[in-house]
């Protein structure tokens, strides 16, 4: 019998992907979705620090939404492309490529 590498459960948060832990870099699970996440909002991967999701529910409809503010797509807890930016200008400061 063969074995089969299974990979870590994700999931989907207002367009970002991140392991079951809401981590987009997880030791545990072993998972690293920065180059995904960052293709997805446009632009090129670089080596950053992940972005971590807020506390979020599952509601009726399947969507994650935020605990703090009980929205889907809660561009205040889960607006991505600003953190992947901002996250990206301090591997740039601190000289990772």
């Amino acid at each position: 019998m063969t074995e089969v590498e299974s990979s870590p459960a994700t999931i989907e948060i207002n367009d970002a992907i991140f392991c079951q832990h809401y981590k987009e870099v997880c030791a545990v699970c072993g998972y690293d979705g920065r180059e995904e996440n960052d293709a997805f909002f446009g632009f090129d991967p670089i080596d950053r620090e992940g972005i971590e999701a807020s506390a979020a529910t599952l509601n009726k409809d399947g969507n994650y939404q935020c605990k703090k503010h009980a929205l889907t797509g809660c561009n205040q807890c889960y607006g991505w492309k600003k953190q992947i930016t901002r996250l990206r200008t301090q591997a740039k400061k601190a000289g990772k490529k």
